[in-house]
């Protein structure tokens, strides 16, 4: 068996020079400008980017990076390929009046450089960097929340044990679910980490929310998000259109740590991973089609405001039979 990861093939649109700030189609897709302020837009939430590597020096993200480390022997974890700066860029993004904004501008990234310049790795390699995300601590005694991961291959029982671990640290694992899809959602397609049950595996949706032909379909599917011609950042300071279940999963990344804010000043408690999973789920919106194919549906931050606006309260009370009153949530 192999013992090496890749990226998950995906494709470059566009490469731009320059963009004038604005807010990119999928964040505003999944509605997280809507809970900003909410959030306090991430702020101190740490989000661990298994990958490339990242352009330590792009003007939207040198000032999101708490950290960093270079796995492939070669030195350092500035990104010589791209894939890496793009999906960071999803996740953080500054607003800065430049460039684009991610989906949480206030939390932090860890770029852990595991994949090489021509998007390869060992397995050691991205074991190494899952060891290295769940016993980071940052200046101020910070933690890895989320740990994402937008590449794939076969399985591995180091890698998986690994993942598990993550979890029994409180810390979510999100996880691209591969671009090898048919177009039928009854045929699975596995790419691991993304298959592993543990993971959140998220499929790409384009910015009609349309199921993306490429993306896997199985049962472990969780949710999908924007995926297609997805604007993000890009190395030597430039911007790029990227298509994949890689640049869906950035989306999620970044929404869990805004998530995690508004949820943990809510039960004034740290959240543990499956409550923080449970807040992504209820942040789904069902999309109408297979569950193979979309799992619980369409990340939308907005979606349990819209339900709550949605539902009446009832009050049933009988003074003659001497019933206590029974009150009733009703969606309509």
């Amino acid at each position: 068996m192999t013992r090496e990861k890749r990226l998950i093939p995906y494709k470059v649109l566009e490469v731009m020079e320059t963009v004038k700030e604005k807010i990119p189609e999928g964040v505003e897709l999944v509605k997280a400008p809507a809970i900003w302020e909410k959030s306090s837009y991430g702020e101190g939430v740490v989000v661990a980017v298994i990958d490339t590597g990242i352009d330590k020096e792009h003007p939207d993200l040198k000032e999101r990076i708490i950290g960093g480390k270079d796995f492939t022997n070669t030195g350092d974890y500035q990104d010589d390929n791209g894939h890496g700066t793009h999906v960071s860029g999803t996740v953080v993004a500054a607003i800065n009046n430049a460039g684009v904004v991610g989906v949480a501008p206030k939390a932090s990234i860890l770029a852990l450089k595991a994949l090489n310049g021509q998007g390869q790795g060992d397995i050691d390699w991205i074991n190494g960097a899952l060891e290295y995300a769940i016993n980071w601590r940052g200046p101020n005694e910070e933690k890895v929340s989320v740990i994402s991961l937008s590449l794939g291959g076969p399985p591995d029982e180091t890698e998986h044990k690994l993942i598990q671990k993550a979890l029994q640290n409180d810390i979510l694992v999100v996880c691209a679910a591969g671009n090898s899809g048919d177009g039928r959602h009854e045929t699975d397609e596995l790419d691991y980490p993304g298959a592993y049950p543990e993971v959140v595996e998220v499929g790409a949706v384009d910015l009609s929310r349309n199921l993306a032909d490429f993306s896997n379909t199985n049962d472990e599917i969780d949710l999908v998000a924007p995926g297609v011609d997805i604007l993000s950042t890009y190395p030597g300071n430039k911007y790029a259109r990227l298509s994949g279940t890689s640049m869906a999963t950035p989306h999620v990344s970044g929404a869990a740590a805004l998530l995690k804010v508004i949820a943990e000043r809510e039960f004034e408690r740290n959240l543990t991973e499956a409550e923080l999973y449970a807040q992504l789920v209820k942040s789904t919106e069902d999309l109408g089609i297979s569950k193979k194919a979309q799992g619980n549906g369409l990340l939308n931050l907005t979606i349990t405001e819209q339900r709550a606006e949605k539902s009446i309260k009832i009050t049933i009370e009988s003074e003659n039979l001497k019933l206590p009153s029974k009150s009733v949530v009703m969606e309509y």
